[in-house]
């Protein structure tokens, strides 16, 4: 079985290797679902590992409906990662009602071209599961990142293996959310070929300090959040009464 680990940091990366993991997938920023990771992280993992770096292309946290302009950076990181010698992307589209954004998805599949690519965990937000299968599968991705449309893969199980079977070998379901040592044999014992774990560890370092850099406000899926022009100008106004 292949046990692919979500790396989030250089450190991740190379525990994963040093570990015997298959592959990673690179990306930044776990608490908010993954980013994509900055370029200097990814050159320096696909310089450093020998097993393959998938990477995350995500452009910001949220949902995953993306402006014209996010979407162009999208494509500008799945160039970047081609050149850098990256095995995969991880990516995917959706449309305000969580359908898959079919075309948009296509676009970045075949932008892929030689990489392996697989739909991330938006699929979990889809509302027709199968439906969602049988357009990625027309589209060429070459596998599907879900935990079974549940806070877990383990409790997602008899949805992943509807999936695993749907599938037929033509695209690959893997596993992924919550996946642990004590539950990573249920996966193997129900047919699956490779499974998703992020294996986190959490060390405390130094004291909690005095001011906070996280907002809980940003941490709901539902906002889009945006520097606001209005706002902006008048700032400038407030700070810059003759301009």
């Amino acid at each position: 079985m292949i046990v692919e680990v979500c790396a989030n940091s250089f450190e991740s990366a190379v525990n994963a290797e040093k570990a015997g993991a298959h592959r990673i997938e690179l990306c930044s920023e776990l608490a908010v679902g993954g980013i994509t990771p900055s370029y200097g992280l990814i050159k320096r993992v696909t310089e450093t590992l020998t097993i393959p770096v998938f990477v995350l292309i995500r452009p910001r946290s949220g949902n995953f409906t993306y402006s014209v302009d996010e979407f162009e950076i999208m494509k500008q990181d799945i160039l970047m990662c081609e050149e850098l010698g990256c095995a995969g992307i991880v990516s995917g589209v959706l449309h305000n009602d969580q359908t898959i954004d079919v075309i948009r998805t296509q676009e970045l599949i075949t932008l892929s071209k030689s990489l392996n690519f697989t739909f991330h965990r938006a699929f979990d937000w889809v509302p027709d599961a199968k439906l969602a299968l049988e357009q990625l599968i027309k589209m060429g991705a070459d596998r599907v990142l879900t935990s079974g449309q549940e806070a877990s893969a383990a409790k997602g199980i008899d949805l992943l293996q509807t999936l695993n079977t749907l599938a037929n070998g033509i695209i690959g379901i893997l596993p992924g959310g919550g996946i642990k040592p004590e539950n990573a044999a249920l996966f193997k014992k129900a047919a699956f070929s490779e499974i998703h774990v992020s294996a986190s560890a959490i060390e405390t370092v130094g004291d909690k300090p005095k001011v906070s850099m996280n907002s809980d406000k940003f941490f709901d899926e539902t906002i889009h959040s945006y520097s606001d022009v209005a706002t902006i100008q008048k700032i400038l106004k407030e700070t810059h009464p003759s301009s």
